[in-house]
């Protein structure tokens, strides 16, 4: 199971594009409202998700979450008691966490990128403590998958594909979808 946390703020393309390219891939990937079900992107679009935070376990079936960015978004996700719980629970039982644009700086201010490969939006290197910043779309580290922004919220989701499933069922997501 994965959970893609949404957080009033949040920037929709990085969450649906990572959502869709998962479940075409066969992944139960679940929607996590911060705060509320019904959340508002930061482009006014508002989504229902399949359920709360508090109603979301943690457990051995969770196999992966996914932070998208945006702003207040990513604030949004960091103050929030159990997405860092969630974040924590990922860390100590080795589940990968996926997290684009700002959403980086989470896993920053909590120091789990100092001496990992890291990438985030622009402007917000300062922000991921201790990580070896780059400029590619999407970075790799240990169980953390970062990526730079909507822009690169595709291939984010094929690299989340990539991990959930396996390399050979990204490359044939990425064909699918004519994305070369």
């Amino acid at each position: 199971m994965i959970y893609v946390f949404l957080a009033d703020g949040f920037e929709e393309t990085e969450a649906i594009a990572p959502i869709d390219l998962l479940r075409r891939s066969g992944c139960k990937v679940v929607t996590v409202g911060v705060g509320d079900s019904v959340v508002t992107g930061s482009h006014g679009i508002t989504f229902m998700t399949d359920t709360i935070a508090q109603e979301a376990p943690l457990n051995d079936e969770l196999e992966m979450i996914v932070l998208p960015g945006g702003m207040p978004g990513t604030l949004n996700l960091e103050k929030s008691q159990y997405v860092q719980a969630a974040i924590d629970f990922c860390v100590k039982n080795n589940k990968y966490i996926g997290a684009i644009c700002a959403a980086p700086s989470i896993l920053g201010h909590k120091g789990l990128l100092n001496g990992r490969k890291a990438v985030c939006y622009e402007g917000f290197e300062t922000q991921l403590e201790g990580a070896l910043t780059g400029t590619e779309p999407v970075a790799e580290d240990g169980c953390f998958i970062t990526s730079r922004g909507a822009g690169t919220a595709v291939e984010f989701g094929l690299k989340l594909v990539e991990k959930a499933v396996s390399k050979a069922e990204s490359d044939r997501q990425r064909k699918a979808i004519m994305c070369f």
